[in-house]
């Protein structure tokens, strides 16, 4: 492999002649070698379009050379448009310098060096800074303004899809509970006997607090629009000519068709990083109902024969290597690890967002990588729960009538008609007999049998007289 050497404020460093990064990505790539873990294509192509913009507003400003903005733009355009073949030019361990700087340069130098690759039509003059990655594709930024404004631009974009994910579970959910709706069952509370529902009532619980988790989202994300870009290093817009924050934003705007907004004060954008702790916080609340409603599913489907089998997921896999015939719930399983990882990214980013010191927050490539974890993982994991375990349930009826029918929970309903007294005479008889509770009313002669199917009928019992 050849090699071209460039030089620094430290020194000098080899680097493959043929790549598109310089010496500071070198010297990152040599730094930061601890997890092998590489930066979200998303949170790239978010810095990507903050140099199309800053460029785009710059050549306005007449603040650069109208050749250099017009091939910066030129260049960053087709990264976005071949990301797989400039893939391997973004090789810094997310553990990196905590404000981003290496990240921030790594795109500045390769956007700088293809940039000089379409100028010449040439790569020999890649790292002589013909266009220079701080002075040309960085001007008028400062990773400190870049970073937070990039990871609320691909949070922003990711949660799209989020949305429309969490949307089909809950009509999916929906759909179960109309499908559902007439078989009554015994609720349960403690894991204990409760009072009587119907399935579809259980249904209709889990697509509600889908339906919150999509407001929390949403609201959540409504402060992701709010950019630092223009801030520059600390908020305050120094290097940059006036009108350039504004410029950047509408040019952003015009790009992804998005009505991001100039931060309403530079400086507490700059460093306080709690809007994405908020998002993140909206992530987790979702993560805490899937996980929740998956727990569920399971308990409803154990069995066959020594568990509730209220319910049956669709068989996706064998679930043994060593048990002929065994079936588990697998898909709730992998939602169950799904929703234990976003709970832990947003400790993460938790501590991450609180730790920033004066001006800055120096922690934002992992809460970059853990953000973006979180939205794609649930995405993922939110379609495939709805697509491959919610939408193929089918109920039990015959176990969801005996169970409900032999609880001593179904006495409770009839407290207001029989009195307190007789409702645990009959409890009592039930647990010294065999028989049920419908048996024991009618043979004592204090409901003739028309009275207790009126009592016990799905509507009365569930509430929805």
């Amino acid at each position: 492999m050849k090699f071209r050497i460039e030089k620094d404020s430290l020194g000098e460093k080899e680097v493959p002649g043929n790549a598109y990064y310089g010496i500071h990505t070198v010297r990152s790539i040599e730094n930061f070698r601890i997890s092998g873990i590489m930066m979200y294509e998303e949170m790239i192509e978010a810095i990507i379009y903050l140099k199309i913009s800053c460029a785009k507003a710059n050549l306005e400003l007449k603040a650069i050379d109208k050749r250099k903005g017009d091939t910066i733009i030129r260049a960053s355009e087709e990264i976005l448009k071949n990301s797989g073949k400039y893939k391997a030019q973004f090789q810094i361990d997310i553990f990196q310098a905590g404000s981003g700087t290496s990240l921030n340069m790594n795109v500045n130098e390769v956007i700088a060096n293809l940039a000089v690759e379409i100028l010449e039509n040439r790569k020999e003059n890649f790292g002589k800074k013909i266009i220079h990655p701080n002075d040309d594709v960085n001007k008028g930024q400062s990773t400190n303004d870049v970073m937070p404004s990039a990871m609320k631009i691909s949070a922003y974009l990711l949660s799209e899809n989020l949305t429309d994910a969490m949307k089909n579970l809950e009509k999916v959910l929906s759909d179960k509970g109309n499908e559902f709706k007439d078989i009554l069952k015994s609720g349960r509370t403690h894991l204990q006997d409760a009072v009587p529902m119907t399935l579809g009532q259980g249904f209709y619980a889990y697509r509600r607090a889908i339906e919150k988790d999509i407001e929390r989202v949403n609201f959540a994300g409504k402060f992701l629009e709010e950019l630092a870009i223009g801030g520059n290093a600390i908020g305050t817009g120094i290097n940059t000519p006036p009108k350039f924050r504004d410029l950047t934003v509408e040019y952003l705007n015009l790009y992804l068709s998005k009505k991001f907004i100039p931060a309403k004060n530079g400086i507490e954008e700059v460093q306080f990083l709690t809007d994405i702790a908020n998002f993140s916080s909206a992530l987790k609340m979702l993560a805490i109902d899937l996980n929740k409603i998956s727990n569920d599913l399971r308990l409803l489907n154990s069995g066959p024969y020594t568990g509730f089998n209220e319910i049956f997921l669709p068989a996706v896999e064998p679930g043994s290597s060593i048990m002929p015939g065994k079936i588990n719930p697998s898909i709730c399983e992998a939602i169950n690890q799904v929703c234990f990882k976003v709970m832990g990214n947003d400790l993460t980013i938790t501590n991450c967002c609180a730790a920033g010191q004066l001006e800055l927050n120096t922690y934002m490539p992992v809460i970059a990588y853990s953000l973006i974890e979180s939205i794609k993982i649930l995405t993922n994991g939110t379609n495939i729960f709805a697509e491959k375990a919610v939408k193929g349930i089918k109920a039990n009826e015959d176990k969801c009538k005996f169970y409900v029918e032999n609880s001593l929970s179904l006495i409770t309903a009839l407290n207001p008609v029989l009195g307190y007294d007789k409702c645990a005479e009959i409890a009592k008889e039930r647990r010294m007999t065999n028989k049920s509770i419908k048996e024991i009313i009618i043979e004592k002669g204090y409901l003739s049998k028309e009275e207790v199917e009126k009592f016990l009928n799905v509507k009365f019992l569930t509430g929805q007289k």
